[in-house]
């Protein structure tokens, strides 16, 4: 029996026994009392002062966190969810944005049981295992390190029951996990009691989890402006500079790439100098060739926090990684980033980037995207790497653009009217190949900007110059403009002067297009000089012809009429029977301004009845539209009326619509002198509505010019007044001085107090 004093031992001394015993003890240990539960616990750091910017996302995650009522069914329409999940980039603000959603959740009173929090340490090399981030939790919750279970699953199980202990006796506890880099980490840590609710943070997308996933993004521009902003002023509520430089301050977050941690480096920055002006900085920031190590404030450094990302990739990873940040243009389509890698991409192998938020997942159009900041970092590692990874770069980006030229060629065939297909064609049809030019437009003109660098001078030159169709038929002339700047380095690095003729040449018209007539003129010029004592009469005569397109802007009409002349006769020679039908159209328009009508009809059926020939619908409808306008002068306005019909036909059947636009315009005014105003105020509206939607700015506003002439002759002279101020406008944006004053001379003769009954006049271009 049991000595009521000796409960370690049985004492047999009272029994009787017939033979040999054997006696077994049976121990029980009992778990001490790891002491009385902590009645709440509020053991996270103090929130960010000053948080801004990213209150959508916080009502995101407060709408999880909160505490689910007696009888309800899940919470915040995300079910019964009780463990949620900021993911992002490193420096992205997830750890401030948790801090904030529990320090708010605690002002609603939601976790009167506390809040726990823990530092996984998932990405700096002393990440902590489930037994130690257990032991962490438990030692919080009061439990003596003596009594602390030894495995993992007893510690849990532990840390479950004390959970369900506080939830008891005070209510419902928050369990902030900061910094964690795998599954494993962060599983043991879901509480048991569904009024808990647990918080973690991390760098990598914890899929397996179930938990809700909040992605964190890098800043809007508004919102970056409010850090800053809200930075400096806390420092120093005095501080002016960011309200007295905000260009200059945006500029600052711009180069910071919004991202929380490189404005709140900026910041320090400017806080540790006050006299250094905010351009200043970022001046500086835009100079840097490694921006990522300029931004580091002596204790953050935005290298630092991408180090512990790039550290955990595989060498197969981190090629990946590279490959990707280099890739030309603002995003990689799975097709380019393959011809990039040279070989069959590793099996989920981008999905690793894309858990771990270094890479965007891919967007609607198919691409993966990139930080500017982490892009930067990359160049910066292959820059460290010396010439191993270089020399692979090198020959990704020649790879990049062989396919490129290859497709842009067929492409660029199938846009010409009427299509022309390849010998080896790569896409189904005109749209599909239209499609694929707008989706790699980014990356196609930064790749035809390699033509600056010797080892890819020739391949991406080409390239620029077949970009040529796809740039100028879908008005792209800023793109256009840096395309061929590039390739008229690149040609003169080669000495190949007849692409440099060509680059010029084709920057003239870009140039022209945007109004810089004088630059245009100057082009064609070095064109022209470039084919000097080369065998390219061909080419001679198109620059002779972009020549007189020029002068004729500049209102260099004689000089024009020469210019064009020189064309006809160079094009003549050498057989160009295309570049002498659109020579002789633009010299009979310039004949037409000279008052040379006899001459100016003469050249215009020649360039007519060519394009015919030819099937060549522009030349064939620009004539007809020019005859038209000759007809109006000699006041043949019934005539004048159908040829511009004929041409509108002609442009709408081919889907020009910048002359369908114009042939609107024609119309209106062979309607304005035949009397009937009404009509030709629709055909006004007509054309102006299209030039909008293609984005012609001054022909937008020439309409408009001569909108505003047919509404004064029909008396309605505040619509006509708006028209001319209208027209104003957009020519001073253009710095077009010659339609500017035009424009101002018939703003004045409206508003001269005695007006003459209007007369009817041909209204000049």
């Amino acid at each position: 029996m049991n000595h009521p004093d000796r409960a370690d031992h049985i004492d047999f001394g009272s029994g009787h026994f017939s033979g040999r015993v054997v006696g077994k003890m049976v121990v029980h240990h009992h778990q001490p009392s790891p002491g009385p539960t902590p009645g709440a616990l509020f053991s996270q750091p103090a929130p960010h002062p000053g948080f801004v910017g990213r209150l959508t996302e916080l009502e995101s995650l407060l709408d999880v966190l909160k505490p689910t009522g007696p009888g309800e069914s899940g919470h915040g329409g995300h079910g019964d969810v009780t463990a949620a999940a900021v993911a992002g980039l490193g420096g992205v603000g997830k750890t401030a944005l948790a801090l904030q959603a529990a320090y708010e959740a605690q002002r609603r009173g939601w976790f009167p049981g506390g809040v726990l929090f823990v530092d996984l340490h998932g990405y700096d090399g002393t990440a902590l295992s489930p037994e130690r981030a257990l032991e962490s939790l438990l030692r919080a919750l009061g439990v003596a390190p003596e009594h602390v279970p030894p495995t993992v699953d007893e510690r849990a199980g532990l840390y479950r029951s004390l959970l369900s202990g506080i939830a008891a006796e005070n209510g419902p506890a928050l369990i902030l996990a900061d910094n964690a880099a795998q599954s494993s980490q962060v599983r043991p840590l879901i509480p048991g009691h569904p009024g808990h609710r647990l918080l973690v943070t991390s760098r990598d997308t914890l899929a397996q989890l179930g938990m809700y996933q909040l992605h964190l993004q890098v800043l809007p521009s508004a919102a970056a402006m409010e850090v800053l902003t809200a930075a400096v002023r806390n420092a120093q509520p005095q501080d002016t500079r960011i309200v007295a430089e905000r260009t200059q301050a945006e500029l600052l977050c711009r180069l910071c790439g919004y991202l929380p941690l490189a404005l709140q480096i900026a910041a320090a920055l400017l806080i540790a100098d006050p006299g250094k002006p905010v351009g200043e900085l970022a001046g500086e920031l835009s100079s840097v060739a490694t921006r990522v190590d300029y931004l580091d404030d002596g204790e953050r450094g935005v290298r630092a926090a991408f180090d512990l990302s790039y550290g955990r990739l595989t060498e197969e990873q981190s090629r990946l990684f590279l490959l990707l940040a280099l890739a030309p243009g603002e995003g990689i389509s799975a097709e380019t980033l393959r011809v990039s890698y040279g070989a069959p991409l590793p099996p989920r192998g981008v999905d690793v980037l894309v858990r771990a938020h270094l890479v965007e997942p891919r967007d609607a159009d198919g691409r993966w995207r990139m930080h500017d900041l982490l892009r930067a970092y990359a160049a910066a590692k292959v820059a460290e790497n010396g010439a191993r990874f270089a020399s692979e770069y090198e020959r990704s980006r020649g790879r990049i653009l062989d396919h490129y030229y290859e497709r842009v060629v067929d492409a660029g065939g199938l846009l010409r009217v009427p299509p022309q297909r390849g010998p080896r064609p790569r896409f189904a049809g005109r749209d599909e190949a239209l499609a694929w030019l707008d989706g790699e437009r980014t990356g196609l003109v930064e790749a035809a900007c390699w033509a600056a660098e010797p080892r890819h001078a020739e391949a991406a030159t080409k390239l620029a110059l077949d970009l040529g169709e796809y740039l100028g038929r879908w008005r792209l002339y800023g793109d256009a403009i840096v395309v061929y700047q590039y390739a008229i380095n690149g040609a003169r690095a080669l000495g190949d002067r007849r692409s440099e003729g060509k680059s010029w040449n084709n920057l003239s018209i870009a140039l022209r297009r945007v109004r810089r007539l004088e630059e245009a003129a100057d082009a064609c010029h070095r064109a022209l000089d470039a084919y000097e004592g080369e065998d390219s009469a061909e080419s001679r005569g198109r620059a002779w012809n972009n020549l007189g397109n020029a002068l004729v802007e500049l209102r260099r009409i004689e000089d024009a009429a020469a210019a064009y002349e020189k064309a006809i006769r160079v094009s003549r020679d050498c057989g160009n029977v295309r570049t002498v039908a659109m020579a002789e159209n633009s010299l009979g328009s310039a004949l037409n301004k000279l008052g040379r009508l006899d001459e100016a009809m003469e050249c215009l059926v020649r360039a007519r009845d060519a394009g015919r020939d030819l099937a060549d619908f522009r030349v064939e409808a620009t004539a007809v539209n020019n005859i038209g306008r000759v007809r109006r002068r000699l006041g043949r306005f019934d005539e004048a009326l159908e040829d511009h019909g004929r041409a509108r036909d002609l442009f709408r059947e081919n889907g020009d619509r910048e002359g369908e636009a114009t042939s609107h315009n024609e119309r209106a005014l062979a309607l304005a002198s035949l009397g009937r105003l009404t009509d030709a105020i629709a055909e006004h509206h007509l054309a102006l509505r299209i030039f909008r939607e293609v984005g012609e700015r001054h022909r937008e506003a020439v309409v408009t010019n001569d909108l505003g002439m047919s509404l004064r002759a029909v008396g309605r002279l505040p619509e006509a007044a708006e028209s001319h101020l209208h027209a104003l406008r957009i020519f001073e944006g253009l710095g077009d001085v010659y339609h500017q004053e035009r424009t101002a001379g018939l703003l004045a003769e409206l508003r001269a107090p005695a007006r003459p009954a209007p007369r009817r006049v041909e209204r000049r271009r």
